[in-house]
Parts: structure tokens; sequence; C-alpha cells
């Protein structure tokens, strides 16, 4: 799909996303904001995507883009340890916020492969690579 863009002269274009997929029901939402600190935050995405194969960041602004970026690289070194890739799928979100309209940045995180590691996982999920089991 293409995005929309709309704008004119010399101010800045307007881009529509898409229809965004809707997530499905089990995805945590973690909002992030300028204050929050990213090792905190990487941790609670690796824990996500272990037990449920995505996440979704939530930010309002650019100090919060930040610190949702940095918590997404360092939960990326996290999770490569268990062999798992992940990916950012970046999509705009009308939200409220005390009563107010804002457009919100939501960052989609999810293992490349959609693989998740159980909590009783040993080493790495199985990959398409692997040599199958023997019976």
């Amino acid at each position: 799909m293409r995005a929309q863009v709309s704008g004119q002269g010399g101010s800045a274009p307007r881009v529509s996303n898409p229809p965004e997929v809707p997530a499905a029901a089990d995805v945590e939402v973690l909002k992030v904001s300028t204050k929050s600190n990213p090792n905190s935050v990487a941790g609670a995405i690796a824990g996500a995507i272990r037990s449920s194969g995505a996440v979704v960041i939530q930010v309002v602004g650019a100090g919060a883009l930040n610190q949702a970026v940095k918590a997404a690289v360092i939960a990326r070194g996290i999770l490569s340890a268990s062999g798992l890739d992940i990916v950012t799928i970046p999509s705009f979100a009308d939200i409220e916020i005390d009563g107010e309209q804002r457009t919100a940045l939501r960052l989609r995180l999810e293992d490349r492969e959609h693989r998740t590691v159980g909590p009783d996982a040993p080493g790495r999920p199985p990959h398409h690579s692997d040599p199958p089991l023997a019976p």
C-alpha cells in the first residue's frame, strides 16, 4: 500500500498512513516517555516478545521516541542471544490525552520470522534451516 501525501507550497507535507493492520488482542502496548529508562523498557520489550512474539511501543514527542529507539536497540541485543532478530514496524495513531487529540507514533517490534521463546525454552528457537528432530 502507498501512503497518501498532501501539502501545499513551502509547508511540510502531511502523510496519512495506510490503514493499520489490527494488532492481536494479546500484544502488549508499552507507553514510553522522555523520562523512561531505556534499560527498563528494553527488559519489558524482551519479555513481551519472548512470551507473545510482539510488542507495541507508543510515544508522543521526540524525546519519548529517542528513549523508545534506544530501548529497542538494547532489546535487540538482549534477544539476539536467544536467536531472535527483531524488526520495527512504525505507524501513526490518533490518540486522546487529557481531552486533547494528539498524534502518537507506534513502533511494533516483532521477530523477523515470527518466532517466540518460552520462559523455559533453552537456547534459541528452532529455525527453518535446522535439521529435523529424530523421532
